[in-house]
């Protein structure tokens, strides 16, 4: 019927339908329609053409907290790539604490997608006399949430480590600062690092080693390029939507052919 392959022609993919915009009040409609009707924003839209636009996507993207870049970068491969700008990303991700500067890039994309105060911590050198519960009361924090930070089952895990990792427990101390983005080998996930006095030391053994992190990463993403059976940018695009899990990676984009095949389009 021709109501039927009207509706049709409006399906939009699952990942674009978020993003919406509805016709303002008082505006005169053709017939058939309603005030209430909806007007997708998408590439496809001949009505948002502007919004393909590199130039234009950046002023308006630019302007969004983490969260709604996040989603953003959902709509399409256009979007993904102005999304994902790293000035873009770290000025939002900065914006919130009045922070100075972020240094240095994520090995996953995902680590801007939340910049909520745990993705925060202060960098302490460990010196002699130093003990968790003196740390606890220096900074303001518990005893407990320095050990998960740092991911130690005792106390006696302090005494083979060069520095602790400290969570933020009042948030000023985050306003005009500079933090190094560092993939911490005991805490097991990038941090945003403060130093409240000097720099990171990048021979230090608390950081990783960038060229094994990188090859580690390569090796993921051509094993999930053999797995989906896709090129290089779209298995990047799905490990970074899964915040660098591949099998999260692999479920999404399984689900995204099995919505294809539902509405004809594969």
């Amino acid at each position: 019927m021709a109501g039927d392959e009207d509706e049709g022609e409006n399906q939009v993919p699952r990942h674009l339908s978020h993003f919406s915009t509805h016709t303002p009040t008082g505006t005169q409609h053709g017939p058939g329609t309603s005030e209430s009707a909806t007007l997708f924003i998408s590439p496809m839209n001949s009505h948002f053409s502007a919004l393909t636009c590199r130039d234009t996507l950046r002023l308006i993207l630019e302007k969004l907290p983490v969260r709604d870049l996040a989603r953003a970068s959902c709509v399409c491969r256009l979007w993904s790539s102005v999304a994902s700008d790293h000035e873009i990303v770290a000025r939002a991700f900065k914006a919130p604490w009045k922070l100075l500067d972020v240094i240095g890039k994520p090995v996953s994309g995902g680590f801007w997608r939340d910049n909520g105060i745990w993705k925060f911590a202060i960098s302490h050198r460990l010196v002699k006399g130093d003990s968790l519960a003196s740390l606890a009361i220096k900074y303001s924090v518990q005893v407990m949430d320095i050990n998960r930070l740092n991911n130690m089952m005792s106390d006696h895990g302090i005494y083979s480590r060069e520095r602790l990792l400290i969570p933020i427990s009042n948030p000023d101390i985050l306003v005009n600062g500079t933090c190094f983005i560092e993939l911490d080998t005991y805490a097991k996930r990038e941090v945003a690092v403060l130093y409240l006095e000097g720099g990171p030391n990048r021979n230090s053994s608390h950081v990783l080693n960038r060229m094994s992190t990188e090859q580690g990463k390569r090796k993921v993403l051509d094993s999930l390029k053999r797995s989906m059976q896709v090129d290089d940018e779209t298995a990047k695009y799905y490990l970074s939507m899964s915040n660098g899990d591949p099998r999260a990676a692999l479920t999404e984009f399984s689900e995204d052919l099995r919505w294809e095949r539902q509405m004809g389009l594969s």
